[in-house]
């Protein structure tokens, strides 16, 4: 049987994309017979505190659906403040070494990038012909930072540079979560064999013949990270509510503005329900007419994973991001786009949707569609070659 470490800087119980994401493919592998263990942090996403069921100890060593999962110490914070973010990942970094230290690591290691300096400690400590090293690129860092206004081209901004390309560089195999992902990958390396891994979840359908369309306003639901990328306060302050209602759910770094945006604005119809867990918030999600996908700015390489989760529920989609998820949306003819960033452009897609638009026989064509073409087990067949 062959080993796979994994090594992440997010998973369950923590929620969000990259939490999913990694989930997905241990639980993957661990089907196909590998033999699979997972490094990641004390669980403390989003909140930046360690979870209460993990606090008073400095690692955690569990067996979970036949996965050894390892979580190790680390200062937590999601804090604004670079300088905590920076320690954040360099505590999780120092215990990483510790691991490598004392441990036995397999031949074959699936490393997780972003972050970058996590990526690069274990590249840089584990690196060595006889063991195969792939990276998981889901996000262009740093240009993604860079064009999101969280870093400029200084002095930083060029050692970030170097660390990625160095990762790039001792990598065996690159996945690319994204077409411009392995493009940007292919500029700046040769002879590096790369390949195209979506973000595609490894969930059931759900029923949705119960669905009768809207009723008064057309009900649109956010749910995911509430951070800076994802702009839902903008979209708060910008949306007209003429004829629609927006339900929140998550948690993040907006939360509290959000909160504060809703008492401020009781007359706009918009509802936040918190966090909840997933298992739970995909049978929530088939009250809703339509989820609305949105980026602050268009942020090159990144596609979201909820094109892939949401379509697979077959519930219709608003793409509000650019790039390469608006290919994807048109394509498959899963929604409706507005340009990223352009409000205006987005309430006028909004007022000429129609409550008609909306029945049964649309979702059951946008779960067909997402069911034959972003199919996990597929694309995992894909890739085994590769690891």
């Amino acid at each position: 049987m062959k080993e796979v470490l994994i090594i992440t800087n997010y998973y369950p119980p923590e929620t969000g994309a990259a939490a999913n994401r990694i989930f997905h493919l241990a639980n993957g592998l661990n089907k196909r017979d590998y033999m699979v263990s997972v490094l990641a942090p004390l669980p403390n996403y989003p909140t930046g505190k360690i979870f209460s069921d993990y606090r008073g100890s400095f690692k955690n060593v569990a067996e979970e659906n036949g996965i050894k999962v390892f979580r190790l110490w680390l200062f937590a914070s999601n804090s604004k403040n670079k300088v905590l973010r920076l320690l954040a990942m360099l505590s999780y970094s120092f215990s990483l070494v510790w691991y490598f230290a004392f441990k036995k690591i397999p031949k074959t290691v699936i490393i997780q990038s972003p972050p970058l300096l996590v990526a690069f400690t274990a590249v840089f400590f584990l690196r060595s012909k006889k063991r195969k090293l792939i990276l998981n690129v889901s996000d262009l860092w740093p240009r993604a930072g860079y064009e999101l206004g969280a870093f400029k081209k200084n002095w930083a901004y060029r050692i970030l540079k170097r660390i990625e390309l160095f990762n790039y560089k001792k990598a065996t195999v690159i996945f690319g979560q994204s077409e411009e992902i392995i493009e940007h990958v292919t500029s700046k390396v040769e002879l590096k064999t790369c390949v195209l891994y979506r973000n595609y979840p490894d969930i059931k359908s759900l029923d949705s013949s119960n669905y009768k369309g809207p009723n008064d306003r057309i009900k649109i639901v956010y749910a995911g990270l509430l951070g800076v990328a994802q702009g839902i306060l903008k979209l708060c302050e910008n949306l007209n509510f003429e004829a629609i209602e927006l339900h929140i759910y998550g948690a993040g770094a907006e939360k509290a503005q959000i909160e504060d945006h809703m008492r401020v604005h009781p007359e706009k119809p918009i509802t936040y329900h918190g966090e909840i867990s997933r298992e739970l918030l995909h049978s929530e999600l088939l009250k809703y007419d339509l989820a609305i996908i949105p980026l602050l700015k268009r942020i090159y390489g990144s596609v979201p994973s909820k094109i892939f989760e949401f379509s697979k529920l077959g519930l219709p989609l608003l793409y509000f991001g650019g790039g390469e998820g608006e290919q994807i949306i048109s394509t498959y003819k899963l929604g409706w786009i507005a340009p990223a960033g352009n409000y205006n452009a987005l309430n006028k897609v909004l007022s000429e949707l129609k409550k008609e638009d909306f029945n049964a026989e649309l979702r059951d064509g946008i779960k067909s569609t997402a069911t034959t073409s972003f199919d996990f087990n597929k694309q995992l067949d894909e890739i085994i070659s590769e690891i």
